[in-house]
């Protein structure tokens, strides 16, 4: 099995167009897809693109980059894509009319709200792709010893990461859920689930809300130029 990781930072639209070029001329078959990608900024940061970072980078970068790679993954089946998210998830909300945060923005909320994306976008992708012997799920990872956030924190993170460093996972630890997810012979056909503490947990209720999936995954298309189908029949 080929093995490609990419490692440098994406923030605008055109990069993740590359990077799936690249996979795409490089991967003649894609067996798992791990969408690891996060950040967190106190104030309000814009992309190249005009958008609200912490989403785009967040929910869009693993949105557009999954549905540029995914009649590769597809025709590779059976193939899993995982997506890392957080507990964060629990305390989201989607603002469909305010994704962006342009009339009030909180670096928490704006994370939270992206989190929450992040299952949505999951559920969704699973029910779209029913019968293709491709599974998404997604993930929490734990509490991660890396430089998340350190550009922009705000005065909570400032407080509690020097407190809670010694607990945190390393690196390694970090990534041995989403390693399971991609690997694990008795997951191979679980699929739309979230995994935290290394067993299936139930999200947020309003991650459930089909209604909301769709209408985040249309407004996600419209907003990195893609026109995409209905969900598989």
């Amino acid at each position: 099995m080929a093995k490609w990781r990419c490692s440098s930072p994406i923030s605008s639209q055109a990069q993740v167009r590359r990077l799936a070029e690249q996979a795409l001329a490089r991967l003649p078959r894609i067996d798992v897809l791990i969408n690891n990608v996060g950040g967190y900024w106190n104030t309000r940061h814009v992309t190249v693109d005009g958008l609200e970072r912490i989403f785009a980078l967040d929910h869009l970068v693993p949105f557009l980059l999954t549905n540029l790679l995914l009649d590769r993954i597809t025709h590779s089946a059976p193939a899993r894509v995982i997506t890392v998210s957080s507990n964060a998830q629990a305390m989201g909300r989607i603002r469909l009319d305010d994704l962006q945060g342009a009339s009030a923005y909180s670096g928490a909320e704006a994370y939270n709200q992206s989190k929450l994306a992040n299952i949505l976008f999951t559920y969704e992708l699973a029910r779209r792709l029913a019968g293709t012997a491709v599974t998404a799920n997604a993930l929490h990872p734990g509490l991660v010893h890396t430089s998340f956030g350190a550009e922009d924190p705000g005065r909570t993170q400032r407080l509690l990461v020097p407190v809670l460093r010694p607990f945190m996972k390393s690196p390694a630890g970090g990534a041995a859920m989403s390693i399971r997810l991609a690997v694990a012979p008795e997951l191979r056909h679980v699929s739309g689930r979230y995994f935290a503490r290394g067993r299936p947990k139930r999200s947020a209720r309003s991650s459930y809300d089909e209604t909301l999936a769709a209408r985040l995954w249309q407004t996600s298309a419209n907003l990195v130029g893609l026109t995409l189908g209905r969900r598989q029949s």
